[in-house]
């Protein structure tokens, strides 16, 4: 409920904080004391259009709060949680705030987090509903009927039923919609995939290929470097053309050369050398014969080598050829090579559906027609109850109208089916409060055919039936009494009394048998000061009470029977 509304510098007011206890509040006081302006200032924290005229004159902005308790199961939570607006705590209070400048611009604050107007308008919804001369907030909405008429006499599990029934049918719906889209696109694309399943099929790569081959090549291309590393230096040591001398030749060449020069011991060569020359050759010659032999064993050492690196060019070849061709495949689809054997399996996967498609539709479309036959079943139902419900309710709100002055209307409640396509999780048609106000006359909808009076009276009548069962805990009625007096006032009093024992009501009035039944009261007055006009509004305590009821009876002059007469209303008698 509306806890406090604190008021800066808004038209005629320069500040004002005020208090609202449970129960009904009256607000009373001469016209043009500035009644209007207070609600003015309630709607322009509840989101209402903004206006520069609005800001004080001299002053360069006007600010309202208003600050509200709800229960922690109030709807409004879920509505703040959406937009990442967290309470401490779900008991904490509520605070609306709307700032307004003298160029017309307008700040919106829901617990001093910035807000767009249109979510601060939506927040009010749910905690006020207005009723007035000139504007409604509620009953004249006819999108709220069918809730009003559900709450007053339907069970909330038939209605649930409904809206579950109905998401199971929109949910496949959705899956036969999605499943048709996916048969079309596979269908225009089934020779290109087929190809591409072919060819991912016959190339069948493997998980970790490409690293296992890369790894294979490398190990092939250094192996293949040591075959032609060997190669190269036993060519050098044993060359295949004969002509071309080696050094195995040359090595034996200069040994037979030396051995010229050592004779052999019954040699009588008159040139033989001498003793120490034939040393010095001899120790050549010896030298020359390691190095043919070492020379033999780094021959035979270098073609066990090369027997044990031989050389495997059409393995290599081969990898390659594997591996570029992954790799191409790979770029063709725009994809890396280890994702080939997933996007083999997807296409595969996507094959399959297109020739188990058929299968899968007819499946889904036999869900869809099982769930909207459920649906049509339990809406059906809801239909029924419905359909009793309003008839109930006519005859409630019909009691009330008698009492508030208008026992010649006649009120309906209206249940027009929707076309399939129209139909929601609410049900399968949409509730219409209409009226006739007068005998003979057609009924049409509430805006239209009622007089703000009327209309305020209605949904008081309607406010009386449905005590209780709404989630708005606060209700604004201004001048509800308008045009009444007497014996309907005193009606409309009861009324308001009966409401404010389930919801909080503020009620601006112009009937003292209004303003007698309320459990606080606020008188709106208009003062001059410093040659600038202000209003205030100040609660009331017993004796200014019946003060202020008195001169709603007699006028300026408060005479002592209008106070007796105040005194009458007060003890309700």
């Amino acid at each position: 409920m509306l806890t406090q509304l604190s008021i800066r510098d808004v038209v005629l007011i320069e500040k004002l904080d005020l208090a609202f206890p449970p129960g009904l509040t009256v607000l009373t006081g001469e016209t043009g004391a500035g009644k209007s302006i207070l609600l003015d200032s309630l709607g322009l924290a509840l989101g209402e259009r903004a206006s520069a005229s609005l800001v004080r004159a001299g002053c360069e902005q006007a600010s309202v709060s208003a600050c509200f308790e709800i229960t922690p199961t109030h709807p409004l939570h879920t509505l703040l949680n959406e937009q990442g607006i967290v309470l401490d705590d779900v008991r904490e209070p509520v605070l609306l705030r709307r700032v307004v400048t003298t160029d017309g611009r307008s700040r919106a604050y829901i617990n001093d987090q910035p807000v767009a107007v249109s979510l601060l308008r939506r927040a009010a919804t749910l905690l006020v509903e207005i009723q007035g001369q000139h504007e409604q907030m509620g009953l004249a909405d006819q999108a709220t009927h069918l809730d009003l008429l559900d709450a007053f006499g339907v069970a909330p599990t038939l209605r649930g039923q409904t809206g579950g029934a109905y998401r199971k049918w929109i949910e496949a719906t959705a899956e036969l919609a999605a499943a048709r889209a996916e048969m079309e696109n596979a269908a225009r694309e089934e020779d290109w995939l087929r190809q591409a399943v072919e060819d991912l099929g016959t190339l069948a790569p493997q998980e970790d290929e490409e690293a296992h081959l890369a790894g294979l090549r490398q190990a092939l291309q250094q192996g293949e470097r040591r075959a032609e590393a060997i190669s190269a230096a036993l060519a050098d040591l044993s060359p295949r053309d004969r002509r071309a001398p080696g050094p195995a030749s040359a090595l034996r060449n200069a040994s037979r050369a030396l051995q010229r020069l050592l004779p052999a011991p019954t040699d009588l060569n008159p040139d033989a050398i001498g003793a120490d020359e034939q040393a010095a050759a001899q120790e050549a010659l010896n030298a020359l014969e390691r190095a043919e032999e070492a020379l033999a064993e780094a021959e035979s050492l270098l073609s066990r080598l090369a027997s044990d690196a031989q050389a495997e060019p059409r393995l290599l070849e081969q990898t390659e050829e594997r591996l570029f061709a992954l790799r191409a495949e790979a770029r063709k689809h725009g994809v890396s090579v280890p994702e080939l054997p997933g996007l083999l399996a997807a296409f595969t996967d996507r094959l399959a559906a297109l020739d188990s498609g058929n299968i899968r539709i007819e499946t889904l479309e036999k869900t869809v027609a099982e769930t909207r036959a459920a649906f049509e079943a339990v809406a059906l139902e809801l239909t029924g109850a419905r359909e009793k419900a309003a008839r109930r309710l006519e005859q409630a709100v019909m009691a009330e109208l008698k009492p508030l002055k208008l026992e010649r209307a006649r009120f309906i409640v209206s249940l027009v089916p929707l076309e399939a396509e129209a139909w929601n999780a609410r049900g399968k048609e949409q509730a219409s409060f209409l009226i006739a106000a007068n005998p003979g006359q057609p009924p049409g909808p509430l805006a239209k055919v009622a007089s703000g009076g009327e209309l305020s009276r209605l949904m008081l009548a309607l406010k009386v039936v449905l005590a209780g069962r709404s989630a708005i805990p606060t209700l604004v009625f201004d001048e509800v009494d308008s045009g009444v007096g007497g014996a309907t006032a005193s009606a409309i009093g009861e009324r308001l009394y009966t409401v404010g024992r389930s919801v909080q009501v503020l009620v601006v009035t112009h009937s003292p048998q209004v303003a007698a039944r309320g459990d606080a009261h606020l008188r709106i007055s208009k003062s001059v000061s410093k040659g600038r006009t202000e209003t205030h509004a100040a609660p009331l305590d017993a004796q200014a009470r019946r003060e202020e009821i008195a001169r709603m009876l007699s006028g300026d002059t408060i005479t002592p029977a209008a106070r007796a007469a105040a005194d009458s209303l007060l003890k309700g008698d």
